[in-house]
């Protein structure tokens, strides 16, 4: 993090909001990496610009992608976004990478892979590590969500690494949930889980192109099928299975009628903005946590005990349970 660059010279909240809601493809980037920044004083100011940006806020589609690797996310969400920018949209990408637990170092690729959309105008793709996070989504996605809102940009996709809870997470702060599933992987079924239908707003059999588009219907058809057996995660909304593809820009139309007639539909119902309102809480529920956690560790008193405490409790002379209380005791609480 650019901790230095950053601190030698602070911009002013008005500027920065000033800026971004003009469309400064700069101070929204600054933005961004004052919210990723680890550093007190960044997230202070972060805070503050969030807060006057705040009206600016919740307006944009909210879509959230995964899929396991190889599926085809990047190209399918490259093409995607390129038909949106030509019905005159700007959009979005929050590119989750996955980083090294070991390293700490992370695959910042997503501008390759997203060639079209990188080199256009009226697109934003930031790539951001995960920093070891749950389900590698970092906790700063919603801050910038929020960020790249206020900046005008109307589509938001963020882009999971599709493994672990990830796709937990994701599903927590986007409208619609888009499941990428391949065909012809030797188990058309395998991806009918229960904890992905609960989630998913729509299921896509991708790379239906080729001598695969047969495989990839008859995939969609049993899958379509096997959908009967699950309890839908929402009464107005049955998950629909189309097949796509992102490399001949097939079913990307259907894909994007399908997400503005969810939208409508959880619009009339009221659910839309239960549904946001609920994130909302889940954001703060979040950052609680986090700060919490944070004071945990500032604390003296817990710094020099919590070496001991976590050895006694890796060497199974100490329940864990206690371990907590310890600690809890420890900042009185």
């Amino acid at each position: 993090m650019a901790t230095a660059t950053l601190s030698a010279h602070r911009i002013p909240v008005a500027d920065y909001v000033a800026g971004i809601t003009a469309g400064d493809r700069a101070l929204l980037a600054r933005a961004i990496t004052l919210v990723e920044s680890t550093n007190p004083e960044h997230g202070r100011l972060a805070q503050q610009v969030l807060q006057a940006l705040l009206p600016k806020t919740g307006q944009a589609v909210r879509l959230g992608v995964t899929g396991v690797p190889g599926v085809g996310k990047s190209t399918t969400i490259d093409q995607f976004g390129m038909n949106l920018i030509a019905e005159g949209h700007l959009v979005a990408v929050l590119a989750i990478d996955p980083t090294s637990k070991r390293s700490g170092g992370s695959i910042l690729g997503d501008k390759t892979r997203m060639s079209s959309l990188a080199q256009e105008r009226n697109a934003f793709i930031r790539p951001s590590p995960s920093s070891g996070t749950l389900g590698g989504v970092t906790r700063k996605t919603r801050e910038t969500m929020a960020l790249v809102e206020a900046a005008g940009f109307n589509v938001i996709i963020v882009e999971t690494v599709g493994v672990g809870q990830s796709e937990v997470a994701v599903s927590d702060m986007v409208d619609f949930f888009l499941v990428l599933l391949l065909a012809g992987g030797g188990d058309d079924l395998q991806g009918i889980k229960k904890g992905i239908i609960e989630l998913a707003d729509m299921i896509a059999i991708n790379k239906a192109d080729g001598d695969n588009v047969r495989r990839a219907e008859r995939a969609a058809a049993d899958y379509r099928h096997a959908l009967q057996i699950f309890t839908p995660h929402d009464a107005t909304w049955f998950p629909p299975v189309l097949t796509v593809s992102g490399i001949e820009n097939r079913g990307l139309k259907d894909l994007w009628a399908k997400i503005l007639e969810h939208r409508e539909k959880m619009s009339a119902t009221g659910q839309f903005q239960a549904r946001r309102q609920a994130q909302a809480v889940s954001w703060m529920r979040d950052m609680l946590e986090d700060r919490l956690m944070g004071a945990l560790k500032a604390n003296p008193k817990v710094a020099a005990e919590l070496p001991k405490i976590e050895a006694s409790v890796r060497e199974g002379t100490l329940l864990p349970t206690l371990a907590v209380d310890r600690l809890m005791g420890l900042m009185g609480l």
